[in-house]
């Protein structure tokens, strides 16, 4: 016995959403939160992992930050400091990431849009 494969028919809606654009500024906002809590939660472990006066490993050290953040370090107020940075560069990455992805859609929807238009205006001379 043999079963055929059946294609569900796909719900309009969820294609609107499939191809709907993203917000910049609120996924922007939404990345640079979790960026800044990532920062603020990695320097909070290693300070409580390891203490505020131990030595870091040097191959693996969130103080190599400080060289991209000015004022961050391990410490308490780096925790503040490196989730003030996140939240910043977390944001203008998901912004941009959002930008980039809201033109690359409207790009193939053009695409798609255009291809079907042509496939049914090919024969439109045949008819005159």
């Amino acid at each position: 016995m043999t079963t055929k494969h059946v294609h569900p028919i796909p719900d309009p809606e969820a294609i609107v959403y499939a191809f709907a654009s993203l917000h910049k500024r609120r996924f922007g906002l939404a990345v640079g939160v979790a960026a800044g809590l990532l920062m603020f939660l990695l320097t909070a472990v290693e300070l409580l992992v390891e203490g505020p006066g131990v030595p870091q490993d040097p191959t693996f050290s969130l103080g190599l930050l400080r060289s991209y953040f000015a004022g961050y370090s391990v410490t308490w107020t780096g925790a503040f400091v490196g989730f003030g940075w996140g939240v910043v560069t977390g944001a203008i990455a998901g912004w941009f990431l959002a930008f980039v992805r809201n033109i690359v859609l409207a790009s193939q929807v053009f695409l798609i849009r255009t291809r079907v238009e042509l496939t049914r205006t090919r024969d439109f001379l045949d008819h005159i």
